[in-house]
């Protein structure tokens, strides 16, 4: 049981990997083994951590193994835990039909990581996203224009210390 914000008991919620995940436990970290990073689950997925230098060589490899062949990019998003910026990378291979979270944790005083447009192009819009709200640069992106907001605007509304506008309810 666990305690939850109000003080109630609930039941310890536990996530299981299915086939396909188990699968990718077992092989992911024997084609990853020159790099250093940790395995783990989020939520029903096989996830992994590794370092910011370590992503362009990972990802290719993951793309290029034929036993992971991670052959689409599904999303990227940027998390902002104060102490540290995290950039969540979800792949996903269309003929295996297997998933994997990569993610890596930034200096959130300077977020900064390759771009991995060079893998995969649909990365291209993630990335402006990212570097549009959390201001995390991506180091050979070819095009960080805003994409969600307007040119010159200051600061990024997605960090947890933006600012908020003073507001008034009628």
């Amino acid at each position: 049981m666990v305690e939850n914000n109000s003080g109630e008991q609930s039941p310890e919620k536990t996530f299981a990997l299915d086939d396909k995940g188990q699968f990718l436990e077992r092989t992911v970290p024997t084609i990853l083994s020159s790099f250093n990073h940790e395995p783990g689950v989020s939520f029903d997925i096989f996830a992994l951590i590794i370092k910011p230098e370590d992503i362009l060589s990972v990802c290719k490899t993951l793309k290029e193994d034929t036993q992971t062949a991670f052959d689409y990019l599904v999303c990227i998003s940027v998390v902002d835990y104060l102490e540290y910026i995290q950039v969540v990378y979800h792949l996903m291979s269309t003929t295996k039909k297997h998933k994997i979270v990569i993610k890596v944790n930034l200096d959130s005083s300077k977020p900064s990581i390759p771009s991995l447009t060079s893998i995969w192009l649909g990365a291209d819009w993630f990335e402006r996203e990212g570097h549009d709200l959390f201001g995390v640069v991506f180091e050979g992106h070819p095009n960080l224009t805003p994409l969600l907001l307007y040119e010159g605007f200051e600061g990024h509304p997605g960090l947890k210390s933006y600012p908020l506008p003073e507001y008034k309810e009628w």
